[in-house]
Parts: structure tokens; sequence; C-alpha cells
């Protein structure tokens, strides 16, 4: 590495490491006014508070780094033209693809760390958060667990067994509905295809119904749907479900091959399973769009129009990779296609933009 890369990948960090901060800073006070009163009204303790907003913090490093590594390389290269030290930079021999070779390998590095604390510090920590506002502050019971890509839940007298809760449908697949007498003894057991709550009730569909009289054979019954009387709702299996930024991606690929096996539509995992890479190798288009930004006169605007520059751009590719989920998750659009569709985009432009710098 020679000194003019050290210098400005010195300035880099120094300016990324300060963007971080502020980002998680300014969120973490924005999420905390927005959830005060729901702490206050369950009397929350000054512990279950900082350790709720304590858990979140990884979320909030993952989802700012793209956006960060974009503001960092704005205003980094922005000090640099107006100092003219990119002048004198080309002055000896340097290509702008030179001088930018260390925003981008670091940009690159960004994206790997990204993926693996997405794939093993983030999932954790929004479990123990999402532990600690639904059971221990909103005191919610948590009768259930999700375990090797199913979900148990211990009921009254009964014990569920599902495949797939869809919080999105408030829907149930794969039930098995075990029944039990006070002696621990099997007395009914149910199994259905898929179950939908109404609003009111819940409807199974494809219901077998087995019985364990004492004494005597057991006893089918099928039929094509059927209202079964269970007391939970769908509020009650939204603790117990992983959601998928509770999985990392070799997990979430696990749970999609075996919901895939048994049948069921995987659309909406599929998604979120490729937008965890193609979200964290962003930061390397940010990047570049960011340095051709900066260059496109010798005199860009000052670090707040930089700054301005940079939200908007952030906040138009989040607006455009929720867009493309969603697509994707309706069957819109593919999922793999859906998933990259924002950095097939921005890596257009990309390229675009910078091939119009002088070099």
């Amino acid at each position: 590495m020679t000194i003019l890369d050290r210098y400005i990948s010195k300035e880099f960090l120094r300016i990324f490491v300060l963007m971080m901060v502020s980002f998680t800073l300014l969120y973490l006070i924005i999420d905390f006014f927005g959830r005060i009163r729901m702490f206050l009204s369950n009397h929350a303790t000054a512990y279950q508070i900082a350790s709720y907003f304590t858990y979140m913090i990884p979320q909030i490093i993952s989802h700012t780094l793209p956006v960060a590594v974009l503001l960092t390389t704005l205003l980094t290269f922005g000090m640099f033209s107006r100092n003219h030290e990119i002048v004198a930079m080309k002055a000896n021999g340097l290509s702008l693809y030179r001088i930018a070779l260390p925003v981008f390998v670091i940009a690159a590095l960004v994206s790997v760390v990204s993926f693996l604390f997405n794939e093993f510090v983030t999932p954790y920590a929004n479990q123990r958060a999402k532990y600690i506002k639904f059971v221990e502050v909103q005191r919610t019971q948590k009768f259930g667990f999700f375990k090797q890509n199913h979900i148990w839940y211990r009921s009254k007298n009964a014990i569920y067994n599902f495949g797939m809760f869809d919080p999105g449908a408030d829907t149930l697949k794969g039930i098995t509905i075990q029944y039990f007498d006070q002696d621990f003894n099997l007395v009914k057991r149910i199994d259905a295809r898929e179950a939908r709550w109404t609003g009111r009730h819940w409807i199974f569909k494809n219901v077998l119904t087995t019985s364990f009289p004492r004494g005597s054979l057991q006893v089918l019954e099928r039929a094509p749907s059927a209202v079964i009387d269970i007391p939970e709702k769908p509020s009650d299996f939204k603790i117990v479900q992983k959601e998928t930024d509770e999985m990392g991606y070799g997990e979430l690929k696990n749970y999609i091959k075996k919901l895939r096996s048994e049948g069921y539509d995987v659309s909406r995992y599929l998604v979120d399973m490729h937008g965890k890479i193609s979200f964290s190798v962003v930061s390397v288009i940010l990047a570049v769009i960011g340095v051709a930004f900066s260059l496109r006169s010798e005199r860009s605007g000052g670090p707040t129009a930089s700054i301005s520059v940079g939200i908007v751009i952030g906040f138009s590719y989040w607006i455009i990779f929720a867009l493309a989920l969603s697509l994707g998750r309706s069957l819109t659009l593919p999922p793999l296609f859906a998933a990259w569709l924002p950095n097939i985009l921005f890596a257009a432009a990309a390229v675009f933009m910078f091939s119009k710098v002088r070099t």
C-alpha cells in the first residue's frame, strides 16, 4: 500500500466511523421516542429498555452501512476536489480509477463484513430484541418455540406442531394437533394441510381427525374443511415464528429447502434470501456512484450538498429495494430478479456516471 493509499483510506475511515456513529445515535433517538409510550405503559424497567435498544444496534448498523459508505465517499472525494488534491494526483499521472481504488477496496470489505454481520450477529440480536419486547415488557406468554424448522406450541391440553406460519396471511400450514387427558394419554389428533384465520376463528382445510377412545380402536374422520376451536390467535404464533430477519442466509436457505420439500410456496422466503446477498454488495455500487457524483466537476458542493445528495440517493435505493421485494413476494417478479433489480439499476447508473467523469 502506497502513502497515497494510506492517506485516502485514513480520511475515508475517519469520516465513515463518524457517519456510522451519527446514524446509529440518530436512529436510536428516533426509535426511542417512537416506542417510549409502549415501554412506559407496560412499566418497563430501565434495564429492559436499555437491553432492547442495545440489541437493536446490530440491525441499525446493517441497515445503514450502504448509506454510510455512500455519504462517506461523497464527503471524502468532495473534500479532495475542493482542496484541489484530485488535480494534484492526476498531475502525477494517476487516473481516477487508481485514486478511487482504496475506497472501492474498503467498500468491498464492508460488503463482506455486512454479510457476515447479518449471518451471525444480527439474527440473534433481533431474536433477543423481539423476546424483550413481547415477553419481558408486554408480558405475552410464550408457550412455543421454533426448532428444527418447525413451530412447536403448547396449549392448555394440547401440543401443536406447524410446518409453517405465514404472519402476513395469518395462515398455518402442515398442522398436527395432539390432545391429551390429565394423565397425558393421547385422546385425539388433528392433521390438516392448512388453517386460515378469519378474524373470529380458524378454518382448517383437508382435515383428518383421529380419536383414541379407551379400550377401543382408533376412529378416523375426514373433512374437506372444518372450524377447529383453538384458543390461540395469530398474534400468539407470531411470537414463536422466526421472521427472515431473525435467520441468517444459511439458516434461511435450509428452511426454504425444508418448506419446498413439503410442497409449500417459498417465494416470499426466496426473495428475502436473495435480498440478503444483494443488499450486502450494494455498498460497492454506491461507492462508485459517490465517487462519480462528487467529481462531476472540480468544485463539487460543500458538505451540506454532499449529505443531501447522499440522503436522496440512499432513500431512492431503499424505496426501489422495498418495492422490488414486494413485487417479488407477490410473484409479480421472479424472486431472484426482484432481489437484484435495484442493484442492476444502480450499477447501470454508476457505470454511466463514472464514464462521464474525466479520468
